[in-house]
């Protein structure tokens, strides 16, 4: 089956892998944006800590984190050296006792479901700042084992290589969509016409441009996010991530890195630029729970685009009453703990295969 994807970031990237890990003939199609989500985000893999628990969510969230340890392996296994993965435990916080007795409340309720979690125990301040030594000193923690993080941009280039060695063509470009007469989608790029059986639309904020030339309009809004990335001295490599319960993070890499996330800003459309008010924002939520860090060099402020649903549940499968046009899209802020997964999923349901998780409550609507 000949199959185009449309859209190289994380779910794209993703469905790429599992369409020709599956055998099909694949082309991803990448516009490149500046913004793009992937290429901005950092990623924490813990979605059992999350406070969101609609199901429909949740449900795909936390087979999201699951899925990584076979994902991690497949590709290591294919001689990946590098997927930009490590398990290192999480740190999970709270404001005040209160929220940390919710925290240790909620995940009492969904561990017992999802063994890939690891082990949850309790950890005094001195032992949390033993383990993340920027912490303030009055920060007890809850630490859950299997917490991990991922840098995305590297992970998206294992899966997209590991693609190629498959067969997978990638292309750089903005692809183009119409319907031949018997209302089949068509692919267009650079006026040329790309034959294919399926088409996924893997598009993110930028989704309702491809489109809009079909009558079609997601329910998609963008979301900006800015992400500071910070240096220390010392070697972080095994800190833990950090969940301090304020809807911001913190997580760490080999080159001594340390990402603060990140600003939600539902106004800002696609504005790419780095902002004072946003970058004043991260850091102090940041300095916060991490006073350690107030020294650390300034290396960037990454800005990225979620795209998000209006009821933020996100939309994988095939679209109504078409003829092989999938969509897969509004992850969210989740996107690099749900995306790897939901990739699969669409991959299955593009070729005709029983899918792991029943897409009927993500089923494109609104269309």
């Amino acid at each position: 089956m000949k199959c185009i994807v449309i859209g190289g970031g994380m779910l794209g990237a993703a469905t790429t892998y599992s369409l020709a890990l599956a055998g099909a003939d694949v082309t991803v199609i990448d516009a490149a944006h500046p913004g793009k989500a992937t290429l901005a985000g950092a990623g924490i893999i813990c979605p059992w800590a999350t406070v969101r628990d609609q199901p429909e969510f949740y449900r795909l969230y936390a087979a999201g984190g699951a899925y990584y340890r076979r994902l991690i392996a497949e590709l290591e296994a294919a001689g990946c050296s590098d997927t930009g993965y490590r398990q290192v435990g999480a740190l999970i916080m709270g404001r005040d006792a209160d929220a940390l007795e919710s925290a240790r409340a909620r995940l009492a309720l969904r561990l017992p479901d999802a063994p890939e979690a690891g082990v949850l125990s309790e950890k005094t301040a001195a032992e949390a700042q033993a383990l993340f030594p920027a912490l303030g000193p009055d920060r007890p923690a809850l630490h859950l084992s299997g917490g991990g993080r991922v840098e995305a941009a590297t992970l998206c280039a294992a899966l997209l290589a590991r693609a190629a060695d498959l067969g997978a063509r990638r292309v750089t470009g903005t692809a183009g969509l119409t319907l031949d007469d018997a209302g089949r989608p068509q692919v267009t790029l650079e006026g040329a016409t790309l034959p294919a059986d399926r088409v996924i639309v893997a598009g993110g904020a930028w989704a309702n441009e491809m489109l809009a030339p079909l009558g079609l309009a997601q329910q998609v809004r963008p979301q900006k996010g800015q992400i500071v990335h910070l240096r220390l001295a010392q070697d972080v490599t095994d800190w833990p991530v950090i969940l301090p319960g304020t809807g911001y993070y913190m997580l760490t890499f080999a080159d001594r890195r340390v990402v603060i996330g990140a600003t939600r800003e539902d106004d800002a459309g696609f504005d790419q630029r780095v902002t004072a008010a946003g970058n004043l924002e991260v850091l102090q939520a940041g300095l916060e729970f991490a006073p350690g860090l107030a020294g650390a060099e300034h290396i960037r402020t990454k800005v990225g685009t979620r795209p998000f649903t209006d009821g933020m549940v996100p939309m994988l499968g095939a679209v109504p009453g078409s003829q092989g046009l999938l969509i897969g899209n509004g992850l969210g802020a989740w996107g690099l703990t749900a995306g790897p997964l939901g990739g699969r999923l669409l991959a299955q349901a593009a070729l005709g295969m029983a899918t792991d998780l029943d897409l009927a409550a993500y089923a494109p609507t609104g269309l």
